[in-house]
């Protein structure tokens, strides 16, 4: 099934849509750059099914534009069906979902790895597979490709307000550290730099990758 089929078999929301694109050809990018073998199949399906679930957490009375063109009732109604049939933990929910879509055990593990409270973890792992779906994933605000440093900013200013998501200064610094140090990991055996990564470089990986045959292993 192509991943543009998936997305609209499961009703995910344009701008999910384009979050989990981004950060698929982010990730693609990077493979493809490498010097070092990787499983480069696993990583891009991962990134395209690792937010599935989201729309359980989402605010749905913020940011009116992402909810376009179908609108706030036509989403809290599925949200409210995700939350009947996966319940309230949108993690969980991806996962369920990538499990019905037949993914392998290292698609799942990967998608498992991705999340900012991930990034200590990661960061000590030798898995350069789970490694760089949580830095592709790290690299993609809602707005777009954006530096790390700019991911963090923009997700502190986000979750601000969300006691449901703080993180507590001196978590957020250790954190902040391990995705730095993750990014010098990923490109340790690059032909690129994290500065080649931007919204230019991955259009045409995006265009490429919403024609994507997702692998059912069943």
């Amino acid at each position: 099934m192509k991943i543009t089929e998936v997305y609209k078999k499961y009703k995910i929301t344009k701008s999910l849509q384009e979050h989990h694109l981004r950060v698929a050809a982010v990730a693609k990018q990077i493979c493809d750059n490498l010097t070092v073998p990787v499983d480069a199949k696993t990583i891009i399906e991962a990134c395209l099914l690792h937010d599935m679930g989201n729309i359980i957490k989402f605010d749905l009375d913020k940011n009116p534009k992402w909810l376009e063109p179908e609108g706030k009732d036509y989403w809290k109604t599925v949200q409210t069906e995700f939350k009947k049939k996966y319940g309230d933990n949108e993690h969980q929910a991806s996962i369920e979902i990538a499990k019905e879509l037949g993914a392998s055990q290292d698609v799942l593990k990967c998608i498992g790895a991705i999340g900012f409270n991930k990034a200590v973890q990661n960061s000590k792992s030798n898995d350069l597979e789970a490694k760089l779906c949580d830095y592709a994933d790290t690299r993609v605000s809602p707005h777009g490709v954006v530096s790390i440093l700019e991911r963090l900013t923009e997700g502190q200013q986000r979750y601000k307000d969300r006691s449901d998501k703080w993180i507590l200064p001196g978590m957020w610094e250790e954190l902040s550290s391990a995705c730095y140090k993750i990014e010098e990991q990923v490109f340790a055996n690059s032909r690129i730099k994290p500065s080649d990564i931007t919204d230019e470089s991955v259009a045409p990986i995006i265009e490429q990758l919403k024609t994507y045959e997702i692998t059912e292993t069943r």
